[in-house]
């Protein structure tokens, strides 16, 4: 059967949507289309992909309206009785049609403070941990790095508060870090201030388009933010820095 595309064609000067027809059959993603239309119809079609095994995070786009991978998104799953939408990233500088300049994402993440890890506890210079600890920031290890949910978040997306929020595949990185049973290094400061952890409403939009279903608002960003909270807007916690602070005045 035959399926209509309608794709953003042009770079950061402008353009427009361009629509093709095009062959597809049983079992076809979206990337498949694309290629059929880049080599058949439109050679000049600038896409980013790598491995085409949902591993590799490059050929992030919008699909009718919604941030996804474009190849694990099958043909099978959208109405073809309508032309399907595809678009670049909204939250990213556009470079050419369906690819966007992303390199703000790799700038943000060396601000992060580094892993500190703590003194060795044994006497052969390694470390003990529970198991349960390990298991805890595993899941955030399996983040590819597609920015969906960068692009999904609206702080960035619509309000493009790019200088005061590092958004959720940041905040899972530095969930990652906190979190992990031989760090000790202190990122709190960061994250209320530099970092804008402030700005994230927990509507979930990040989880939600997570291709590897990481539980990024309920199991990093919340505590991160309970964590925040403890530190600067604990009622008991600021009396003892400021009776810690005034007894180290004195002294």
């Amino acid at each position: 059967m035959k399926a209509d595309f309608h794709i953003w064609r042009g770079d950061a000067s402008g353009g427009k949507f361009e629509m093709y027809s095009t062959e597809v059959a049983e079992g076809m993603v979206v990337l498949d289309a694309v290629h059929q239309i880049q080599a058949e119809q439109a050679n000049d079609l600038a896409v980013r992909w790598n491995c085409k095994a949902g591993k590799c995070g490059s050929c992030s786009a919008e699909v009718n309206g919604l941030p996804k991978l474009m190849c694990m998104t099958r043909l099978s799953e959208l109405p073809l009785d309508k032309p399907v939408l595809l678009q670049p990233l909204k939250a990213f500088p556009l470079i050419k049609d369906l690819v966007t300049d992303v390199s703000w994402n790799y700038s943000v993440k060396k601000k992060i403070k580094k892993f500190k890890p703590r003194a060795p506890d044994a006497k052969d210079g390694t470390w003990r941990m529970y198991q349960q600890d390990i298991d805890r920031v595993q899941e955030f290890r399996k983040c590819i790095e597609c920015f969906l949910c960068q692009d999904v978040c609206h702080v960035l997306r619509e309000h493009q508060l790019y200088d005061r929020f590092i958004g959720p595949r940041f905040l899972v990185y530095t969930a990652a870090l906190e979190m992990h049973p031989l760090d000790i290094e202190d990122r709190m400061d960061d994250l209320k201030k530099a970092n804008g952890i402030g700005y994230c409403n927990i509507t979930k939009c990040c989880t939600s388009v997570c291709p590897e279903d990481i539980t990024i608002t309920d199991n990093a960003i919340i505590p991160l933010k309970e964590r925040v909270a403890d530190r600067f807007y604990d009622p008991v916690k600021r009396l003892f820095r400021l009776f810690r602070s005034k007894k180290t005045i004195k002294s």
